[in-house]
């Protein structure tokens, strides 16, 4: 019997359309382009404005560009993954509320809180399930509202972050296409080094947590960087080596996009070519879980049945691992 894989079928995007670029960050606080882009890569980033909006707003947008590139039915899914750090809400999940948003009412939820690397566990989860039999049509989300946990007094992590969603239509197949494999880690270590303070069990929020400003994202970036560089660019080289694939075999590399420098590690690190790597962080900043399905959406149309594709990420935790995916269609 041949073994049932999961394969994408189709990809959806959406991003707001304000534009926060780095001259208008610069009238904010004391930074400027240059110190920006040489540092990190980024020219502007997508901000989400609006009242009440949030993540599953972003969510529902992009699984509504699916459909209408696929002719998809919301009665036709079983399954709803959302990779985010960023929900409306502590509970329900943000899965719920995009599925809500699109009509989608006979399907399993949840989100999974992987941080940047949200996208990858997302998938690879999918990719257990349809594997397993259990469904048939699965949505994998990375979605993020990061201006709403971003300190924009905070020069260091402010230029860093937009907003922005991506989902992929996940279906079993028992053509050699779909995940092929993946490899993924923790480390605790991390915590330390990157996580926002207040608004959990630990720390609940209280007037003093407001007022010291401890619901943003704090980052130890030197830090960061070191840990961010070594394990993206080895689980890259690793997935490949396990996979015998050379770096002639890769028709492109999809990382997370956190900085220009961690990418060119991994560059360098896999041997792939630079004309194979999807970036987009100098459009759109570092989306955390959506980086990844966005770079897929915007790349969608170079991709052919059978390329051999690189995913990986590296977040908060510390999260990292890669994904060797074979493209389907």
């Amino acid at each position: 019997m041949s073994k049932i894989r999961a394969v994408i079928t189709g990809v959806g995007g959406y991003v707001p359309d304000y534009v926060l670029n780095n001259q208008e960050l610069s009238t904010m606080m004391d930074t400027n382009d240059e110190w920006i882009t040489s540092r990190v890569g980024i020219k502007e980033r997508r901000i989400l404005k609006g009242e009440n909006l949030g993540t599953s707003y972003l969510a529902a947008k992009a699984i509504e560009d699916l459909f209408a590139k696929t002719g998809t039915k919301p009665e036709e899914i079983d399954l709803v993954i959302c990779g985010t750090t960023t929900p409306d809400h502590i509970y329900p999940s943000c899965a719920s509320m995009a599925a809500e948003k699109v009509g989608i009412k006979n399907a399993l939820a949840f989100d999974l809180q992987a941080a940047c690397s949200g996208f990858i566990v997302s998938l690879s989860t999918a990719a257990s399930f349809i594997e397993s039999g259990k469904y048939k049509k699965v949505l994998v989300l990375g979605a993020e509202k990061m201006s709403a946990i971003t300190d924009y007094t905070d020069r260091t992590t402010a230029p860093l972050f937009g907003d922005g969603a991506a989902v992929v239509l996940v279906e079993p197949t028992t053509e050699e296409l779909g995940v092929m494999d993946s490899l993924i880690f923790t480390d605790g270590v991390g915590m330390k080094h990157l996580h926002i303070k207040a608004g959990g069990s630990a720390m609940p929020s209280t007037q003093e947590t407001i007022d010291k400003r401890l619901h943003y994202t704090y980052q130890e970036g030197t830090n960061v960087y070191k840990y961010a560089v070594t394990n993206m660019a080895e689980v890259s080289a690793d997935i490949m080596e396990k996979n015998n694939l050379t770096k002639d075999d890769i028709s492109w590399l999809v990382p997370h996009q956190a900085n220009l420098r961690i990418i060119d590690a991994v560059v360098q690190r896999t041997g792939v070519e630079y004309e194979k790597v999807i970036i987009n962080i100098e459009r759109f900043g570092n989306t955390s879980a959506a980086s990844i399905p966005l770079g897929i959406w915007e790349a969608e149309k170079n991709f052919k049945k059978g390329d051999n594709i690189i995913l990986t990420a590296f977040g908060a935790g510390f999260t990292w691992g890669a994904i060797y995916l074979k493209w389907g269609y």
